[in-house]
């Protein structure tokens, strides 16, 4: 970034406290038409598509693991197939602004796609759960990077009136992963064909690379939102993020009781240390610098979008315990784990439409109650041999759940895109809302893997420690998201 913006960006922070009043062209917001009209559409299409790729392999996989687990082995490093997945992909996603910056949208899309169809290859040939996780790690390096380029390329690629839109458009496709995942996942699993799951996304991303070659400018800064600048990359903060990820995923693999809080504190430790590198980090760190500036509420906008995406984590178990609680086959067991994403597609579709600011405030502010609310009424009604009603109502209190989420997400990633007058800040804010999703998603999912290991060899206890914990976590919301409808709402 050159000096002049540079200055430009500190006189934003320094004359508002809260995010840029609307400029004239919000109140004129664009439709769906408009969207997907001749003009937009093969640019919406790859950002929407490389999301979907992305959460269609989280609900894959998720759909799979009981099947994989039988076959391969590997069920004590059950969490850890999601947690090195996700962790990797946090390390992907500080790369997007300095590829886009260096690549240009095109060719940093087809490496994105590329390197994510050599971990599915991997993943197809795996003998053995470390085989696996190596795959799921190259997988998510991809997938980290192209699920960023759709968050990062919207404020680049579009005119503002359709920021909103194609922010809801970019999120719904964890939707869309919700549906596709966990049906053909569960179709795969219910064949005994798992490994030809892996096959399947390795032909989506060679496709998606096609595509994106074909439609996205090849050099930086065109329409599709290159130049968000590089700078150094944040390896104190990367290196002790990943270390915490690890202590968590290693809880849940050592004995209960000492080694498990020992880890337990050391990952909390390690977390401390991540904000405590990022604050003196300077230009080098993972979030936005000026998210740590006093008085900023970027701090408070991420913090909200971590805690409501940590619920998400949940899906990555549900179909564990639909199978060995409710007596499903995979394929529905996979529906119902894929029910806290459909709730969330589901409730934006008509979030997005909310374009006063106080409504925009009240959906935040209303979301995590939602969340809570309903992964609370999924533990309680836990319990062994459910009955098909019971489990109806499991599906019913994880759509509620993720109907919390939906409300609040677009309006927070058009906050992060608006919360800065200079473009390239404003594309790194809103490219950092997919890196908060990523480091939620990891530490969460290796604290869930012990909160599942802590009811031992019972399903319904595990169930519940495992729901109750994300609960407990996602209730700090409450605080975080009144901060930020507070800001937003002005």
């Amino acid at each position: 970034m050159t000096e002049s913006a540079a200055a430009k960006t500190d006189t934003n922070v320094a004359q508002q406290e809260s995010y840029p009043a609307q400029s004239p062209s919000e109140g004129a917001s664009g439709g769906w038409r408009e969207l997907f009209s001749r003009r937009h559409a093969a640019a919406a299409s790859i950002l929407a598509g490389g999301v979907a790729l992305y959460a269609m392999n989280l609900y894959f996989t998720a759909a799979l693991m009981p099947s994989i687990v039988a076959d391969i082995g590997g069920e004590r490093y059950y969490a850890w197939v999601a947690t090195g997945f996700l962790t990797a992909a946090v390390i992907a996603s500080m790369l997007v602004s300095r590829l886009l910056d260096r690549l240009g949208a095109a060719r940093a899309y087809v490496l994105g796609f590329l390197v994510f169809g050599a971990g599915a290859v991997l993943n197809a040939l795996s003998p053995s759960m470390a085989a696996l996780i190596l795959g799921r790690v190259v997988q998510g390096l991809g997938g980290g990077l192209v699920a960023g380029l759709g968050y990062a390329v919207i404020r680049g690629a579009l005119p503002e009136r359709l920021w909103t839109r194609a922010a809801g458009l970019v999120s719904a496709m964890w939707g869309v992963g919700t549906l596709v995942g966990p049906s053909l996942g569960g179709l795969f699993a219910q064949l005994g064909a798992w490994r030809g799951a892996y096959v399947l996304l390795l032909v989506a991303a060679l496709v998606l690379a096609a595509l994106a070659r074909r439609v996205l400018p090849g050099r930086s800064g065109g329409p599709s939102g290159g130049g968000h600048g590089g700078g150094p990359v944040p390896l104190p903060s990367l290196l002790l993020l990943t270390l915490a990820a690890a202590a968590f995923s290693v809880s849940s693999t050592v004995p209960s009781g000492l080694p498990t809080a020992v880890c337990l504190v050391a990952g909390l430790a390690l977390l401390a240390g991540f904000v405590a590198a990022e604050r003196r980090g300077g230009a080098a760190t993972v979030l936005p610098e000026r998210t740590y500036r006093a008085g900023n509420p970027l701090k408070w906008l991420y913090l909200t979008v971590a805690v409501l995406c940590a619920g998400v984590v949940a899906e990555n178990f549900i179909p564990l315990f639909g199978q060995q609680l409710g007596g499903l086959g995979p394929l529905v067991a996979g529906f119902l784990g894929a029910a806290v994403s459909a709730g969330w597609t589901t409730a934006q579709l008509f979030s997005v439409g909310i374009e006063s600011a106080r409504g925009r405030a009240r959906a935040i502010r209303t979301a995590p109650l939602v969340l809570v609310g309903g992964l609370l009424a999924y533990g309680l009604l836990q319990t062994d041999h459910a009955s098909g009603p019971r489990v109806v109502l499991w599906a019913v209190a994880l759509f509620v759940a993720g109907t919390g989420i939906g409300l609040a997400f677009p309006h927070l990633s058009v906050a992060a895109m608006r919360s800065s007058d200079d473009p390239a800040e404003g594309g790194k804010a809103a490219a950092a809302i997919n890196t908060t999703q990523l480091i939620a998603f990891s530490v969460t999912s290796a604290l869930a893997g012990t909160l599942v290991n802590l009811g031992a060899d019972s399903p319904v206890d595990a169930a519940r420690y495992m729901t109750f914990g994300i609960a407990a976590i996602t209730l700090l919301g409450v605080a975080t998201a009144a901060f930020t409808a507070r800001r937003h709402g002005r």
